[in-house]
């Protein structure tokens, strides 16, 4: 896959004002691109666009006419603005009825699995939509699609991760909302949920073992539709005291969701939480893992790894963005290796070899 981007198109980049969006939106202009940047933050935007010398667009999501005008006559959205409970939505129909291609950076589940429902529908229009172009979930859909191949009748799939990498805002605010639904697994191809940190192992990521936990992470949702494997887990390396910690949490659980809660506990973010700057992202590698066994016993192990978390995001998202606008894929639901192969985690930058054994 090429990541030169066809001189011809154009594309938006939807929250460029937050975090990660700005960091794509550099990233983009570094590489002599020219796409517009919007957002319903009116200062930022304005003054990130004079910054980059970019086109700029202001709106929000409320409106689903002004919307459609507003993405009409791109190729495509990238969409960086989170909770993406919130915007994936009303963006995914706009882009279904301007016909413009749809991909987002979210790791949120019911993202994912509301892309797979419009399917046919995306399919019918031409259009493409792929959510989780990101580190959320392109490293470990690229694993599981790889694992699939190297055990084609696998029942049960694991994957997991250990990074550094700290929370941007946006990040910090879909835990927040992810906390208070408890934790998610897939049991003979349903999406259960199950407790906070359920199921604890101790994992060899590639540095030797850790203690690592359960989470309700997208791969829950993609990899199923990656690789058709029935029962999927996701873990992420933590500490004893942060799993002792979640799992005390499943006690107020309830307590979580409710909106006076949410509102404070977000307020608390949007004050206090700011994404890793330049030298701390580039200190920070991550490690990938993925088991895939059969009914008979048999066991595979994939490890590979990568840039850290929010450098990942920037280039994968990119290199979706090229594949999409270059290949002119057929319209439907896809996930990343459906959409650009499982090699794909190997030719981002800071990525090693995905070893599997």
């Amino acid at each position: 896959m090429s990541n030169s981007f066809p001189t011809a198109s154009n594309f938006l980049i939807y929250g460029a004002n937050g975090y990660t969006g700005e960091l794509i939106a550099r990233e983009a202009v570094a590489r002599g691109l020219r796409p517009t940047i919007a957002g319903r933050g009116a200062a930022r935007i304005e003054a990130l666009g004079r910054e980059l010398g970019l086109p700029i667009q202001v709106f929000g999501l409320d409106d689903p006419q002004a919307l459609v005008k507003h993405i009409a006559g791109h190729s495509l959205v990238l969409n960086c603005a989170g909770p993406f409970s919130a915007t994936a939505e009303p963006m995914m129909q706009a882009c279904l009825s301007a016909g413009v291609h749809y991909l987002d950076i979210t790791g949120e589940i019911e993202v994912f699995e509301r892309a797979q429902s419009l399917g046919g529908h995306a399919k019918a229009k031409g259009v493409v939509l792929c959510p989780g172009v990101g580190f959320d979930v392109i490293p470990t859909d690229c694993v599981a699609a790889a694992l699939k191949a190297a055990l084609p009748d696998a029942t049960h799939l694991a994957l997991g991760f250990a990074t550094g990498s700290g929370l941007s805002p946006g990040t910090a605010k879909t835990s927040v909302e992810g906390l208070a639904k408890g934790g998610k697994v897939r049991r003979n191809g349903v999406i259960t949920t199950v407790p906070l940190a359920y199921k604890t192992r101790s994992i060899d990521f590639g540095a030797g073992p850790r203690s690592a936990m359960t989470i309700p992470w997208g791969d829950v949702s993609t990899a199923f539709h990656s690789t058709g494997i029935p029962n999927i887990e996701v873990f992420i390396s933590a500490p004893p005291k942060l799993i002792s910690a979640t799992r005390k949490a499943n006690w107020v659980r309830p307590l979580l969701g409710l909106g006076l809660v949410q509102s404070f506990l977000k307020s608390r973010i949007a004050k206090s939480v700011r994404g890793p700057d330049e030298t701390a992202r580039e200190k920070l590698t991550t490690l990938v893992w993925g088991e895939v066994t059969n009914a008979r016993g048999d066991v595979r192990t994939a490890r590979i790894q990568t840039a850290n978390g929010y450098a990942l995001t920037v280039t994968g998202s990119l290199a979706m963005v090229a594949h999409v606008l270059e290949h002119k894929p057929e319209g439907g639901a896809y996930t990343p290796s459906k959409l650009a192969g499982a090699g794909l985690i190997e030719r981002l930058p800071g990525s090693g070899t995905l070893h599997i054994s």
